[in-house]
């Protein structure tokens, strides 16, 4: 009676194949660099013909390609087989009647074709950026280049795995920014169900922190205070307590009415913003760069400076968290900084994230000052555009000095004059 898998066998679905024989014959160890080459060419669709050649084979190697094609291979440093004659051992001694392509899959399993793996891949790597379309259409052009740029592939490597981080970084966008703010290992844990997913260092907290600048208009950068600011300008706050905003004269909570009555700076954290804003709003809000702006102005004018606020730079989430609630809140916001390729970035970070009017900041103002200042330095650095005057920018191409803020004193404590 014959087994299944042997000739003859009435419950044998695919081709008739002596599985005895063929284990002896072509599954010798011997044998085995034949097998896995002859896998690779139907892999990649290539044709099953000509020679294949073994640099340096063994004795064993040797005496199995004598014992599969009946004769001595030629005396040599290698060993060559041709695969036509091969298939006709097969073919006529009746072991793989359907030759040796069926010889091998019945040997060593089916073969995936290269090309069909290709296939399944990409449909999975689609698949897998499927959860970018719950994306709110603003953060559509980031998630258009997400899926060209390869980051996802880097942080995942497979497609499940991208797309369990992609379903968990779309979760997390389509509820930012966080409005009251909140602590960002809080968010994660409502979120997400783990107060450690958007931790420094996670794939989520990479891809996700992505969004954010897409999201918020976040200026590229790095270190662990960029990290912060960039978490806290959608309302994720890792540090409330680092991250800090200089004003004077303002008022709305008893802190801020006592030190404005004292005529005395006051340094606001990011978490007395969030929990104690002040109210009400006063009409008009003036925003400096530099320090030496608003300790100045103290001294000048003490308890009579109407409210400033100064952003020490960079505009830090809590600059940012207090401007966009004065604004929000009914206040006109007047801003000025330094006469220079950074001045005018500081400027434009600042006015992609809440609106404000030009307090002697423009082309106007630019060319008056630098008449004024006849040893102004040189300007260095990489130029930029100014959004709220493009004639700023081509006035400080053209005259090529750099004026700061402290060149201006006089001007801008004018304004502020009771």
């Amino acid at each position: 009676m014959n087994r299944p898998g042997q000739p003859g066998s009435p419950d044998e679905p695919g081709p008739r194949i002596d599985l005895d024989r063929l284990g002896r014959l072509l599954g010798d160890p011997g044998l085995a660099w034949l097998v896995e080459r002859v896998r690779r060419r139907m892999e990649r669709d290539e044709p099953l013909t000509g020679l294949l050649t073994l640099i340096a084979p063994t004795t064993a190697e040797r005496a199995a390609a004598e014992r599969l094609l009946g004769r001595a291979p030629r005396a040599g440093r290698s060993l060559t087989v041709r695969l036509d004659a091969v298939d006709a051992v097969l073919r006529r001694s009746g072991i793989s009647p359907d030759g040796l392509a069926t010889a091998v899959t019945a040997l060593a399993g089916p073969v995936a074709r290269l090309a069909d793996v290709r296939e399944q891949e990409a449909n999975a790597w689609q698949e897998a950026y499927a959860p970018l379309a719950a994306l709110r259409p603003e953060l559509a052009e980031w998630a258009h280049q997400l899926r060209k740029d390869g980051l996802v592939r880097r942080l995942a490597r497979t497609p499940n795995a991208a797309k369990i981080l992609l379903t968990d970084a779309t979760t997390a966008l389509r509820t930012l920014p966080a409005d009251p703010a909140v602590s960002l290992p809080a968010f994660a844990a409502t979120a997400l169900g783990d107060a450690h997913a958007l931790d420094d260092g996670t794939p989520l907290a990479t891809i996700v922190l992505s969004g954010i600048r897409a999201l918020t208009g976040f200026p590229d950068g790095n270190g662990a205070e960029w990290r912060r600011e960039a978490w806290a300008s959608a309302g994720l706050l890792r540090d409330a307590l680092s991250s800090t905003v200089l004003t004077l004269g303002l008022r709305g909570t008893p802190a801020l009415d006592w030190m404005t009555d004292a005529g005395e700076p006051a340094v606001l954290t990011l978490r007395q913003l969030t929990h104690s804003p002040p109210t009400p709003a006063p009409e008009v809000v003036y925003v400096c760069e530099n320090p030496t702006v608003l300790a100045t102005a103290a001294d000048t004018h003490g308890p009579t400076c109407p409210p400033l606020v100064c952003l020490q730079g960079q505009p830090s989430a809590a600059a940012l968290t207090l401007l966009r609630h004065l604004h929000s809140h009914g206040s006109t916001l007047r801003y000025h900084g330094d006469f220079d390729w950074g001045g005018l970035r500081i400027a434009g970070a600042l006015l992609r994230r809440v609106p404000w009017q030009p307090w002697h900041y423009t082309a106007a103002d630019y060319r008056t000052a630098a008449a004024a200042t006849p040893l102004a330095p040189p300007l260095t650095g990489t130029p930029t555009d100014a959004a709220w005057d493009p004639a700023l920018a081509v006035a400080l191409g053209e005259l090529g000095v750099r004026i700061e803020e402290e060149t201006v004193l006089d001007v801008l404590l004018a304004d502020l004059a009771p």
